[in-house]
């Protein structure tokens, strides 16, 4: 039985290793040919061309500071609630590998993407109270609508991942969005805020809630318009105190990086 089992095994290696010659993994970003020891969808290579979010960065929400002007007040924390403790991105979008690989993760299918993006996402680090406190995962709901085109919500997958890797629970029966809204890719900053505004709604009790730290969880983040309104929602819902998570993050206004 034994040597039955040992011989089955090394015909299935030899077997993958005949089918990666001859038919050998493709980059789900470059398309290229993965090495045989990559595992992951993506590329060596294309990760490497992914920007990381510049440092150094701000203590609060995470943005780079301007390293120009090192001692003037930081230009996202205001676009914070009081009761949003701290925000972290990993890497700097548009434009680089990481867009593209958001790209592919969102609209091209390939879900599976989401656990290599939530690992290099845990390795952000927080403020130590937040690392401390926090009680949850909260991925940011997708329109009925546009999980059936998808197929899955990307904010989902990722929280799903982080939360293996953070030994948190994930909740997605604490906020519901309540209308689709159009998408924010276009839409200036006050439009941003006009098109979530009351979007969404908490499902918990607020008993449930008090006294939480829960921590929001998406895919990119831009204004904050989104992630502000789920956490407005889940304030209101009874949390003390919530935090953001997100791969990318998009420039601010007058950012140079």
């Amino acid at each position: 039985m034994e040597r039955a089992a040992l011989t089955a095994a090394r015909w299935h290696r030899a077997a993958s290793a005949l089918f990666d010659l001859l038919l050998p993994a493709a980059c789900a970003v470059c398309w290229r040919a993965r090495a045989g020891h990559e595992r992951e969808l993506v590329c060596g290579a294309c990760w490497l061309r992914a920007r990381e979010l510049p440092r150094p960065r701000c203590d609060r929400c995470g943005h780079p500071i301007n390293l120009a002007r090192p001692s003037a007040p930081c230009v996202w924390c205001p676009l914070l609630p009081p009761y949003v403790r701290a925000v972290r991105s990993a890497y700097a979008m548009p434009g680089g590998a990481a867009e593209s690989i958001v790209h592919a993760f969102k609209y091209d299918g390939w879900h599976a993407l989401g656990a290599a993006m939530a690992r290099r996402m845990a390795a952000l680090r927080f403020p130590p109270d937040v690392e401390r406190e926090r009680a949850a995962l909260v991925p940011v709901p997708l329109a009925s609508s546009r999980r059936r085109e998808r197929g899955y919500n990307q904010s989902e997958v990722l929280a799903e991942g982080l939360a293996r890797l953070w030994n948190l629970p994930m909740r997605t029966d604490l906020l519901a969005r309540t209308r689709a809204t159009t998408t924010q890719t276009r839409l200036t900053p006050g439009e941003r805020q006009r098109n979530v505004a009351n979007a969404f709604r908490s499902l918990a009790d607020r008993g449930s809630l008090r006294g939480c730290h829960l921590v929001l969880v998406d895919d990119v983040v831009t204004t904050a318009a989104t992630l502000n309104a789920c956490a407005a929602a889940l304030h209101d819902g009874g949390a003390r105190i919530v935090s953001f998570v997100t791969f990318g993050r998009a420039p601010a206004l007058g950012d140079r990086w």
